[in-house]
């Protein structure tokens, strides 16, 4: 997990306003006053020369000998010198070994943070005798910071957090008497912490967070009286927690979050009562928690996850009210969890799993009423599970897994309709499942394995969502429900250990996305259908112990790599897997000998048969004749019916839709592509749908008829959520259209490319979005038969829902790969997706659209299109010859979207992961590209619980996700 200091939500982020209205000592005379503008107009303008991009709107002020009408520079109120040089996220790239700081003696503010400035920090900063605000943060400096830093004894505010700087931090530093803020996280910093940093009486603020420090924490910070922010999180500190610390009674926000802390809590903690975010976790913490922890009622933010914390939970905690994350997990507390725990009305998150708990859980945390996520498995809790807790009902997880609970599953679960996750496998639970869980819309995994349920499985009607469905070690009996099949996005199905009879469902082939399925211990007979042959996405299987015979499905995974282990103890299975017998050769077991009686009979048959095939082939011929008739009539004697209309419900009419765009008029056109516009038609019903009408459909444009039968044919076969929906085509010489549902949210490129739009697309979102395109791409290459290959991925091709939903559309340039024909073709695509091998070969294959989809993956982590410079780059299969220059060391952090807050927790590891899935698929080898089955695997893959990443957010560069040998991420 990452630290994403919520504590710096209470950063007030001093900002120091240096302004025209800054009184200072001037000049006498004009002519000096331009002598000291034209010397720093010039040093401004030479730094300008040295910079990589120099044509920025920033700089286009910059001429002349007067800086001080530059955007970016306030001068004095005399207009003699420059006093403030604020840079800030104004896309500066280059070094600041040519910005001559002597130039520059009456400056108190330069601020150049969040830019792209490389190379070292000067020691000649030292010129900048009277500057008190200096801001280098979110950059990519590299270097030591310089000692001479610690003798401009006038800096209020040091900020050089979010670089690459290394070595130790300067005890120089210690000499900024008038420093109020000193902020030197998310670098590679290392060495201990000087005791000197404890002589900055006037510190109200030092955030060390994501280094690498070593050593203890110095006691002489206790002597920082003003300090409200101390955070030291994710560092190597190692030692006890110093008593003195208890003396800083004007902390707010004290982070320790993963170190090698040791020891026990020192009681002066007690004293911090403003605290309002305190993060221990993950450290080797032993003893007890301090007992008067929120005795200032001011409490938001605890964690103590990952230590050896013992005891109970304080009671200060009990009537902490002002709770909204809540972590104890992984520790080995004690005490009766119906007693030790209060009501905390703003509570968001609760984790108390993995600790010795017991008791049974209250009836009134059903008033947690803004609660997400709870979590409190392992533990020996017991009795029965509240009805109340039902009236949470903004919960998304509940993981009750792992202790006694007994009774029934509550019907009032059915209440929580945003719930993803139920986990309540490993209990005692008994009885039926409510038929109100299968109403649950969203629930996306669900877990009742290892109770004593019974009675049949319920349709999971409403569940469409489930990914993950565990009802495993039960006692369940009677059949398999036909109504599994429809859970068309299930990728763990696991009834193993039951009391299952009958056969399998022929419907549980159409689990197009199934990756697991475990339907071992039963009494299931039979065959096993031969819908399974279409479960290609299909890599674990187990139907061991029941009483199946027949051959084995013809697909990889029941294939000669299989172990036995899966299908022993069965009636008579039998296919190409050591230690089952191979299955006889097809042949008519129902052929018996002729006899001299049947004779008659067969000649009889024979003679009727002839006899149908002569009046069907005289049949045949007549209507032929006739059409052909027809087709040779010229083409106005057939205006009568001259439109050939078809449609998946029988509902669209031509007249209708011509209606509906006002006969394609152009203000009802919202989106024009190389083959067509796109139309928005209102129908008569109030149904809204999406029309894209072709630019030309006659026989001598070859182009634009084959884009159309291309998408037709495509789109008849395909059935699944993630790809838009055909409802219907019109093919003539007048009009020629398709007409699709339409999607609410525009295209993803359009999202991406709207400030507005971009800012409401948070991480979560764009998550889901990647999912879902992998979905759509891994069931065209695998689910359909045969085979279908996109080749036009692009964000202008991905359409979302008002949901955010993704659709992926315009199936013009797809083709149906046919194992008996060639897939060679020319080019289609977008270039900037295109696949970099169709500069010298057509062959099409599924590893074009994988490489588009890694491209699409970046440019919605970027909120941005990668540019061809970072895309050819990234293609490099070696790191052995790489510039500091090279995006390989572009921090990930940096390439993240800055339009939305950096993602945090669990939600920043999947971004993390979704990042290192697209650089794979952006291999220069398609072969060493993994393909979408498996790339859909890894996104939908449970990493529950989360563990922390070698290196954190903040840390990590391109380079690090890249593996040049391998399509494994």
């Amino acid at each position: 997990m990452f630290l994403h200091v919520l504590m710096l939500a209470l950063v007030s982020s001093s900002q120091y306003a240096y302004s025209s209205s800054v009184t200072l000592p001037s000049f006498s005379a004009n002519s000096e006053n331009e002598v000291a503008q034209g010397k720093e107009a010039k040093a401004l303008l030479k730094w300008k020369a040295s910079l990589e991009v120099k044509n920025q709107p920033l700089f286009s002020s910059w001429s002349g000998s007067n800086p001080c009408n530059w955007t970016g520079i306030s001068c004095e109120k005399s207009g003699s010198a420059v006093t403030f040089l604020n840079l800030s996220s104004f896309g500066v790239k280059g070094t600041l070994h040519n910005l001559s700081f002597v130039s520059f003696p009456n400056l108190l503010g330069l601020d150049l943070s969040n830019n792209s400035l490389h190379g070292t920090i000067p020691s000649n900063i030292v010129n900048l005798s009277k500057l008190s605000h200096l801001d280098f943060s979110a950059n990519q400096l590299t270097g030591t910071i310089p000692f001479e830093i610690g003798l401009l004894g006038s800096l209020s505010k040091l900020d050089l957090s979010s670089n690459n700087l290394t070595g130790y931090i300067p005890t120089s530093l210690g000499n900024l008497s008038n420093l109020n803020i000193l902020k030197l996280a998310e670098n590679n910093l290392s060495g201990p912490i000087p005791q000197q940093l404890g002589m900055l009486s006037s510190l109200s603020e030092l955030l060390l967070y994501t280094n690498k420090l070593t050593g203890s924490i110095p006691s002489s910070l206790g002597n920082l009286t003003r300090l409200t922010m101390l955070v030291l999180c994710e560092n190597q500190l190692s030692g006890s927690i110093p008593p003195s610390l208890g003396k800083l009674k004007h902390l707010t926000a004290l982070g320790f979050f993963s170190n090698k802390l040791v020891g026990t809590i020192p009681p002066e903690i007690n004293s911090l009562t403003h605290l309002k975010f305190l993060q221990l976790s993950y450290n080797q913490f032993t003893g007890h928690l301090p007992e008067n922890i929120c005795l200032g009622g001011l409490l938001e933010n605890f964690t103590a996850s990952g230590n050896h914390f013992t005891g109970q939970i304080p009671k200060s905690l009990k009537n902490c009210t002002s709770l909204i994350r809540f972590r104890l997990d992984n520790n080995k507390f004690i005490g009766n969890i119906e007693n030790d725990l209060g009501i905390y009305p703003r509570l968001d998150y609760m984790n108390l799993s993995n600790n010795r708990f017991r008791g049974k859980l209250p009836r009134n945390w059903g008033q947690f009423h803004s609660l997400t996520n709870l979590d409190i498995s392992n533990n020996d809790i017991s009795g029965r599970i509240p009805p109340e807790l039902g009236d949470a009902i903004q919960l998304h997880a509940i993981d009750l897994s792992s202790n006694h609970f007994n009774g029934e599953i509550p019907k009032e679960f059915g209440k929580l309709t945003s719930l993803l996750t139920l986990h309540l496998d490993n209990n005692k639970l008994s009885g039926k499942i409510p038929h109100s869980i299968g109403m649950l819309s969203k629930l996306e995994k669900l877990n009742l394995a290892a109770n004593n349920l019974s009675g049949p499985i319920p349709e999971l009607i409403q569940s469409q969502n489930l990914l993950f469905l565990n009802l495993s070690k039960n006692k369940f009996s009677e059949h398999i429900p036909l109504q599994i099949g429809n859970l068309r996005y299930l990728q763990l199905l696991d009834l193993s250990h039951n009391c299952l009879t009958g056969e399998m469902p022929r419907q549980l082939g159409q689990l197009q996305v199934l990756v697991t399925l475990n339907l071992s211990h039963n009494k299931l007979s039979g065959l096993i259908p031969p819908t399974f042959d279409r479960l290609s996405s299909l890599m674990s299987v187990d139907l061991s112990y029941n009483q199946l015979e027949g051959p084995l499905p013809n697909i990889a995974a029941f294939g000669s790599k299989g172990s036995m282990d899966a299908y022993r103890n069965n009636k008579g299975l039998c296919g190409n897997v050591t230690g089952l017998k191979a299955c006889p050769s097809k042949v008519n077991h129902n052929i018996v000998p002729v006899k001299k009686d049947n004779k008659v009979v067969i000649m009889i048959s024979v003679l009727a048969a002839s006899i149908v095939i002569f009046i069907v082939v005289g049949i045949s011929l007549i209507f032929f004749r006739r059409l052909r008739k027809v087709q040779n009539k010229p083409r106005e004697a057939q205006k009568h019916d001259p439109f050939a209309v078809w449609s998946f419900d029988g509902k669209m009419v031509y007249e209708n839709i011509i209606e509906a765009t006002n006969d394609f008029d152009d203000k009802q056109c919202i989106g024009v592509g190389g083959y067509g516009s796109v139309y928005r038609a209102e129908l008569p019903t109030g149904q809204v749908v999406a029309v894209k009408k072709l630019h030309g459909l006659r026989d001598d444009n070859i182009a634009n008829l084959k884009s159309f039968t291309s998408e037709i044919h495509a789109l008849t076969k395909i059935r699944h959520r993630n790809i838009v929906k055909l409802h219907g085509f019109c093919s003539h010489q007048r009009h020629s259209f398709l007409v699709y549902e339409f999607m609410e949210g525009g295209s993803l490129w359009n999202i991406l490319n709207t400030e507005e739009q971009a800012m409401k697309f948070d991480w979560l979102k764009r998550i889901n979005v990647v999912k879902g395109i992998a979905s759509a791409l891994s069931y065209m290459h695998y689910g359909c038969s045969p085979p279908i290959i996109h080749r036009d991925i692009s964000t202008k091709n991905v359409l979302l829902d008002s949901e955010y939903e993704p659709h992926i559309s315009d199936f013009g340039t797809a083709r149906i790969l046919r194992p008996d024909t060639s897939n060679w073709t020319s080019f289609a695509g977008t270039f900037g997706y295109a696949a970099p091998e169709l500069a010298y070969t057509m062959e099409v294959n599924d590893k074009c659209d994988v490489y588009s989809f890694g491209v699409v993956t970046l440019e919605v982590i970027m909120g941005r299109h990668p540019s061809d410079i970072i895309l050819i780059s990234l293609l490099s299969a070696s790191l052995s010859s790489l510039t500091s220059t090279n995006p390989h060391h572009m921090l990930l952090k940096d390439m993240l979207d800055q339009r939305i807050t950096l993602p945090t927790y669990e939600v920043a590891e999947e971004v993390v992961f979704m990042a290192k899935i697209a650089l794979a698929c952006l291999h220069v080898s398609p072969h060493s590209r993994p393909t979408m089955q498996q790339v859909l695997h890894k996104l939908s893959a449970q990493r529950y619980p989360i563990n922390p990443l070698p290196t954190t957010l903040h840390m990590i560069t391109l380079g690090e996700l890249i593996d040049p040998n391998s399509s494994s991420t």
